[in-house]
């Protein structure tokens, strides 16, 4: 019997990493500070050395008496500094150390990338030392030039290869040096020396020119005739040699001089020295790209963080570091579920050519490849039977991975680790992801930050049975947004029938949430106000669809980057437009008690509103099919399923098994319409998202939360006749407005008549009581009655 091979886990090796300061505004301040003039005074004595450093050798020694005097502009700590860096380290080059040291309290204080810095000194450093062995070439042991490194490097390095040697030393480091450094080649010193000719070429036939004065042809009468009288005739032969290349070309239509016309008399053999200069046509600029350009030269590009420039995001320190993070093998649980696993495999005569295990915060994957000729679904029908063996709370088979020619099986970890919101959002994933809409949702089995955009998604269904983290799942979410995106840039819209969970949102209501201009509270629990927010997004939606048609963008991203380049004007109601990400904690509530009235909006949004900005995430505890219908499903690809209790449930919400098999705990499935992928959702405490929210609400905010449009219900709408007294004053423009547009929507007024929601709303009313629109109709625009602006004038004439 083949003795078999365990396979343990190759453990990495960590790198060294440096401790990193973290320093506060003030700190930086005195730091920094503290640097420059430190770099200004090294200078400084540096200087002087240079007139008063032979004067003051000899009272170095005498370091300590106050009687004693130099004569350094910085006294006895100049010459003392300036002695030992100049005379006794690198000579003059030591000036390249003073300028390092300012350089460095500049990139403090400016608060600039300290990469670049590091970099800053790896040359300098190199410089230093290759000025001052270049110096120390031509000085001796006591010259400044070089210094003593300078001049005892030399003797070291003449010792062995001798004058020669050095000096092609230091031909051979500055070159390396400008390889490096300025990426020069070969073919860049080529290019140069035949810039260098053609620039020398070009002067000296300048000066040619100089030199030989140009002949005057316009001759006067007295001086023609004396040419003429010493003109020597030529034979026919000659005169066609000395046919003159210019000849004037005869028109007897005008009498304007005729234009030349140009003879180039050469021999095939010969070879031209014309060049030909081909020039560059530029592309036609509009003047509203002109407008723009020039705006952004002198105001830079639209800011729209600019109201709340001095905000802060939130920091780590808020986000609770748990004590068991960090995933720890347990390699005698590993031995045994891998004996375990083959043993119950060969029991049906089913052999295992390999095994391989991969450890996760909570779940351990491994890896079988079975012998030739075993059938897949027979190892699937044993995941029962592995489980029993094991004596695990559920496992899942997966047959096989995708991508990958092995079979896997999850089984739980007797001792789970906790993921913490903090350990993903610190990782390098997640902080330099460039996403739209990033979202760390936890690690995978492979122990890896799971990063997803939302902006890609387009939308998120979520569903579990109750208390298995679909609300930490929220609040993971949400966090994540939090720690990346500016108040300007994105917007929530909260809804909480059951009141108590997302409630601790509201500290931020004026940084981050969206509200109904009637609204007390922007956390949504009262279902009326559900279906009146959801038709306000749908206006909301619409709106931005009619920005984006006005300024010929496909989507919000080219929007916006065209409203920062300052190519679309604010006078015509265009603005800069933040992502909303609407949250529903239970929908299954809101079904039961709203259905049509929710299911309606919901799927409207989900399927017109991906290209505007507007995102849905949708929770819910049950995950059925008069809950999920098919047309909710239909539009949201990305679905995340905690554990629930049956098969039926799983196949709802994932179209297929394995949600059932979960542990719990925020253990979870993720799909977004291809593979399921098993993450474990980070945690995220009340108490951490208590001090997240008051540290946001800490801060200068805008006056008031985001601004959905007024959404008028269907029991608001008024068939009652208004006065035609109290008719708006600009009742009239309203309605030529309407029946030009054959649109019935308060929108329309708001962008052409420039009105508030209240005012135009009540010119609706006073349309339909009026007979030119048609009475509410939901989230669709009004029908209009009239059809052209003539029967508008006789209407109105009518009535008068």
């Amino acid at each position: 019997m083949a003795k078999r091979k365990t396979k343990s886990k190759p453990t990495t090796k960590k790198r060294l990493a440096l401790p990193k300061f973290n320093l506060n505004n003030q700190q930086k301040l005195v730091l920094g500070s503290f640097l420059a003039i430190l770099g200004l005074l090294l200078f400084i004595a540096f200087v002087s050395f240079l007139f008063t450093g032979k004067a003051d050798q000899s009272v170095l020694t005498e370091f300590t008496s106050r009687e004693v005097k130099t004569q350094n502009w910085l006294s006895k700590s100049g010459a003392w500094l300036s002695d030992f860096f100049i005379q006794r380290g690198f000579g003059v080059a030591s000036f390249i150390f003073s300028g390092l040291v300012f350089l460095s309290g500049v990139y403090v204080l400016m608060n600039i990338n300290k990469a670049k810095l590091r970099k800053h000194w790896f040359w300098g450093i190199l410089i230093i030392i290759w000025t001052s062995i270049l110096l120390g070439f031509f000085g001796g042991k006591n010259d400044i030039l070089g210094g003593t490194v300078g001049f005892e490097l030399n003797t070291f390095l003449q010792d062995y290869i001798g004058k020669i040697g050095v000096a092609l030393l230091l031909l051979f480091g500055l070159i390396t040096y400008l390889a490096i450094r300025f990426k020069l080649t070969f073919e860049s010193f080529s290019k140069l020396f035949k810039s260098a000719k053609k620039d020398i070429k070009e002067e000296l036939s300048s000066m040619k020119e100089d030199v030989i004065a140009p002949l005057d042809n316009n001759l006067t009468e007295e001086a023609e005739a004396i040419k003429s009288a010493f003109e020597i005739p030529l034979d026919d032969d000659e005169e066609e040699d000395i046919e003159p290349e210019l000849k004037p070309v005869k028109d007897t239509k005008k009498e304007t001089p005729a234009p030349l016309e140009v003879r180039v008399n050469e021999s095939e053999d010969e070879e031209t020295d014309l060049e030909i200069k081909v020039e560059e046509v530029k592309e036609e600029i509009s003047e509203t790209d002109n407008l723009a350009n020039k705006l952004v030269e002198d105001f830079g590009q639209f800011d729209p963080t600019l109201e709340l420039a001095k905000y802060q995001f939130p920091t780590l320190e808020l986000l609770k570091k748990y004590d068991t993070e960090g995933i720890k093998i347990n390699q005698e649980e590993l031995e045994e579920n891998k004996n375990r696993i083959v043993e119950t495999l060969s029991n049906y005569k089913i052999g295992i050519s390999s095994i391989k295990a991969t450890i996760g915060p909570t779940v351990t994957l491994y890896e079988i490849v079975p012998d030739a000729g075993i059938r897949i679904s027979k190892i699937k029908n044993l995941e029962d039977d592995i489980a029993l063996s094991l004596s695990a709370l559920g496992i899942r088979i997966i047959a096989p991975i995708p991508g990958k020619g092995t079979i896997g099986i999850e089984v739980p970890n007797k001792n789970s680790t906790i993921v913490s919101m903090r350990s993903v959002i610190a990782s390098k994933k997640f902080q330099n992801s460039e996403m739209h809409l990033p979202i760390a949702l936890g690690k995978t089995i492979s122990n890896e930050t799971f990063v997803v955009d939302l902006a890609k998604m387009p939308h998120l269904l979520m569903a579990g049975a109750t208390g298995q983290g679909k609300s930490v799942g929220l609040n993971a979410v949400l966090t994540s947004l939090l720690y990346k995106k500016h108040p300007a840039e994105v917007k929530f819209i909260l809804v909480d029938p059951k009141k108590v969970e997302l409630t601790l949102f509201n500290k931020i209501e004026r940084h981050y949430l969206a509200k109904l201009p009637d609204s007390e509270d922007a956390i949504i629990t009262d279902n009326t106000k559900v279906i009146n927010t959801l038709n306000s997004l749908c206006i909301e939606m619409d709106n931005r669809y009619e920005l984006l048609k006005n300024a010929m963008c496909r989507n919000i991203v080219e929007y916006n980057a065209k409203f920062k380049a300052r190519k679309l004007n604010p006078n015509d109601g265009h603005q800069f437009l933040p992502y909303i990400v609407l949250v529903v904690d239970e929908f299954a509530d809101l079904i039961m008690t709203a259905g049509k009235e929710v299911e309606t909006p919901i799927a409207r949004l989900a399927q017109l509103a991906r290209a505007i900005g507007i995102h849905l995430i949708i929770a819910t505890q049950r995950p059925s099919v008069n809950v999920i219908t098919g047309i909710i499903k239909a539009n949201f690809p990305a679905r995340i399923a905690f554990r629930v209790t049956s098969k039926i449930d799983s196949r709802t919400i994932l179209d297929g098994s394995g949600a059932d098999q979960l542990i719990g705990r925020g253990d979870m499935l993720y799909t977004q319409g291809n593979d399921l992928i098993r993450v474990q959702c980070a945690f995220v405490d009340t108490p951490e998202v208590e001090r997240i929210t008051d540290f946001i609400g800490s801060q200068k905010a805008y006056p008031d939360a985001y601004m959905l449009p007024e959404y008028v219900g269907e029991e608001s709408g008024t068939g009652i006749d208004v006065d035609i007294a109290d008719r708006d004053a600009l009742f009239k423009d309203a309605a030529i407005v309407i029946v030009t547009a054959q649109q019935g929507s308060a929108s329309l007024l708001q962008r052409k008549l420039k009105l508030g929601y209240n005012r135009a709303g009540r010119l609706i009313d006073q349309l339909e009581a009026a007979g030119i629109v048609g009475p509410f109709e939901g989230s669709k625009a009004r029908q209009v009655l009239v059809p052209d602006i003539t029967a508008l004038e006789k209407l109105l004439e009518n009535e008068i």
